[in-house]
């Protein structure tokens, strides 16, 4: 396209940053720039490759949001700050979640992350009110809101307690 040397070292630069994963255009921008090359040698090559399908901030923000959703069960909070931080507009950040939810709603995720979380510790741990603190703030920092975390631990606590049966053997206090 171009016989300009600079625009061929950034375009092979920008094209092998993109060969690892997605990038929306903010990432490659910064990543050029940061190589030193000046704005309108950037400009170019991320209009070509904007022309050419190689960078859509749309499919970029759908993709990452799926996987940050169904692979890492990150909530929405989380999710929306990765975008952001990535470049990505809120009305295409509002679409990619809402697009990441009809694979796994967060209820679902929460769901999943306490059901791990049981496999590793018992019930009476992960319910127990310091159990429940630990969960809580695991929880919440990965991006999820304290009403749905609240409204599965107190669903998963009824379903798993009814299932329980302490019994006293009485001697030394003990517990089975």
């Amino acid at each position: 396209m171009d016989d300009d040397p600079f625009y061929e070292k950034a375009r092979q630069k920008a094209l092998r940053y993109l060969v690892y994963r997605g990038r929306s255009v903010k990432e490659v921008r910064s990543k050029l720039a940061e190589k030193g090359f000046d704005n309108t040698v950037i400009k170019k090559v991320i209009d070509r490759f904007v022309d050419l399908g190689y960078l859509d901030d749309r499919n970029f923000a759908e993709q990452w949001a799926r996987s940050l959703a169904v692979s890492r069960l990150w909530g929405d909070r989380k999710i929306e700050a990765s975008l952001r931080e990535k470049g990505i507009s809120i009305d295409l950040i509002e679409e990619a979640i809402a697009g990441a939810r009809e694979k796994k709603e967060e209820r679902h995720a929460i769901r999943e992350l306490v059901e791990k979380r049981l496999r590793s510790e018992p019930v009476c741990e992960v319910f127990s009110y310091k159990g429940k603190r630990r969960l809580m703030q695991t929880l919440v920092g990965r991006g999820f809101p304290v009403g749905g975390i609240l409204d599965v631990l107190k669903e998963m606590g009824d379903t798993y307690n009814d299932g329980i049966s302490v019994e006293y053997s009485g001697d030394k206090g003990d517990v089975w």
